[in-house]
């Protein structure tokens, strides 16, 4: 079985709420109120966070976030600080590798897809943002850009919860 056809058959057999993405479609905004998210929840703003810098950009034909890899603990609340230094527009999308592949795919249908959840960002060149995100599942999650090419590039993250 080729691997486009294993994740078919993965993504059919797994009951999960993909709301990895779930932002404006054809200007249509999603309701977050009943979103699940596989790594989590979004934080509270108005209460202490640990402060994560993540770095976007592009070299030598690779694409990279700085870090790469960040450990947290079950329960932690992260502000992440997201600078995009590179020259092209980068996104932060935080979910399961399982929901990342899945919406980068709708992504190569819709590369300029907009987002408004509080799981992801995309950002201009030498833009920022920030997203504050509590963990409150145990496993590892990932990063990604999932902007068509960029995770390819080498564009991911990944964060393990302990």
């Amino acid at each position: 079985m080729n691997k486009s056809k294993a994740l078919a058959a993965l993504l059919t057999a797994l009951p999960f709420s993909v709301a990895a993405h779930d932002g404006k479609h054809n200007g249509q905004a999603a309701d977050h109120h009943h979103a699940t998210f596989s790594a989590g929840e979004p934080g509270d703003a108005s209460q202490p966070a640990q402060i994560v810098k993540v770095i976007m950009s592009e070299t030598d034909g690779k694409m990279l976030f700085v870090p790469e890899r960040l450990e947290m603990k079950k329960g932690d609340q992260v502000k992440f600080l997201l600078y995009n230094r590179g020259e092209l527009d980068h996104e932060f999308v935080l979910a399961s590798t399982v929901e990342n592949l899945a919406h980068a795919e709708e992504m190569k249908n819709n590369p300029d897809m907009t987002h408004d959840d509080p799981n992801s960002k995309r950002l201009g060149p030498k833009r920022s943002g920030e997203i504050v995100w509590r963990f409150t599942k145990a496993g590892e999650f990932e990063y990604a850009c999932l902007i068509p090419g960029h995770r390819e590039a080498g564009m991911i993250g990944t964060v393990v919860v302990k």
